[in-house]
């Protein structure tokens, strides 16, 4: 945890990961040496290859903070409880929201169980907390109620389906969508602070500034964006590569006013979609349907994968956990144009994931047939 005074010194913060701390060899030091003052360094999430690390300023993170306090109207008398690692901006950003507010904290430092989540939920009267649809998932598939006093569960770190989003309500959780980034230092654009809101229409944060480019991506811009990224050299070596006044992204949305209000549809992620027999498939409904029959199976996270084939350019695998899924596969194919069946099952002992429940795509791809 950071005290008050952390929010005011110029002292630079390096976001390690405990379980990879040699990535961040060298990054402070050479950030001081660099005159670099009150930036927060966070890797991206489900990184692939060489490190990469977002610099974001502290102001970032408290104008972050003020806008989801109000969105959210946090107070002094809200507890938040700290289910994502700080060494992400999800977990990280409750920091400044809380410093801004009043409001307590909570941490849980045990590994991640559905369980236990919820009893110290109920324990610490929990009121707020951030999770990501993995873990949302794995509350409805053990049928978990919510505690009596938790009000606002905000989602991100990925896309929660409409058929995730009912049956965690179904059962009391009062989940709310968010969209966000690392190097937005946490949301951009949040579902109204209403369980009546049309699912998939978040409203734009006011501190963004947000349009599409020629190919629909968005580009983003505000205080709160990153300055840029540390990247590590092969030989070790640091160098700075500066971001500017707006950033492109990798993800296709949707962007409309209406009433005096700004708002976003997520669409999908460039490397989201795949080619088979000339057709362009876009993975996330694909992947949002698979994952609603995982919920009425009874299975964990199941996850539709892409891999090469020589006929059809690509063909599409389910990937498990579990032996008896013949079932799942069968449901999906029913459901969905040929097109876009599944052709095999990999059954593997663990999906590899990110510690936010990101599949972690290189690691993943590591164990998929190649042709």
């Amino acid at each position: 945890m950071m005290s008050a005074a952390f929010w005011d010194n110029d002292d630079c913060y390096v976001a390690v990961n405990p379980h990879r701390p040699g990535e961040a060899v060298g990054l402070e030091a050479w950030a001081t040496e660099q005159g670099m003052r009150r930036l927060c360094f966070f890797q991206t999430s489900g990184s692939e290859g060489t490190p990469k690390w977002v610099a974001l300023t502290k102001e970032a993170f408290l104008i972050s903070g003020r806008a989801v306090n109000a969105h959210f109207a946090v107070t002094a008398a809200d507890r938040w409880l700290i289910a994502l690692p700080l060494h992400h901006v999800g977990g990280f950003a409750i920091l400044a929201r809380a410093e801004l507010s009043g409001s307590s904290i909570v941490q849980d430092e045990g590994r991640w169980e559905p369980g236990a989540f919820t009893s110290l939920c109920e324990r610490e009267e929990i009121t707020l907390v951030s999770l990501v649809p993995a873990q949302v998932h794995d509350l409805v598939r053990e049928k978990l109620p919510c505690p009596a006093r938790l009000r606002a569960a905000i989602i991100g770190g990925g896309g929660m389906s409409p058929e995730l989003a009912e049956a965690a309500r179904a059962l009391g959780w009062p989940v709310f969508q968010s969209y966000g980034m690392t190097e937005a230092g946490s949301q951009i654009a949040t579902q109204p602070c209403s369980m009546e809101a049309e699912f998939g229409r978040l409203e734009i944060l006011p501190h963004w500034q947000t349009r599409l480019d020629e190919g629909e991506r968005l580009v983003l811009s505000g205080p709160a964006l990153a300055k840029g990224y540390a990247v590590r050299e092969m030989t070790g070596d640091w160098r700075w590569q500066p971001i500017g006044e707006e950033l492109v992204t990798r993800d296709r949305v949707r962007l409309w006013e209406e009433r005096g209000r700004r708002w976003l549809a997520f669409v999908g992620r460039e490397s989201g979609f795949v080619k088979i027999l000339g057709e362009l498939i876009h993975l996330a409904p694909l992947q949002a349907r698979l994952e609603a029959l995982a919920l009425t199976h009874g299975l964990k996270v199941p996850v539709i994968a892409a891999v090469p084939d020589s006929r059809r350019e690509s063909r599409l695998v389910l990937v498990v956990e579990r032996e008896a899924d013949t079932a799942l596969r069968e449901a999906f194919n029913r459901v969905t144009e040929p097109l876009c069946h599944i052709t095999e099952i990999v059954r593997v002992p663990a999906i590899p994931r990110t510690p936010l429940g990101k599949v972690d795509a290189a690691a993943l791809k590591a164990l998929l047939p190649i042709s």
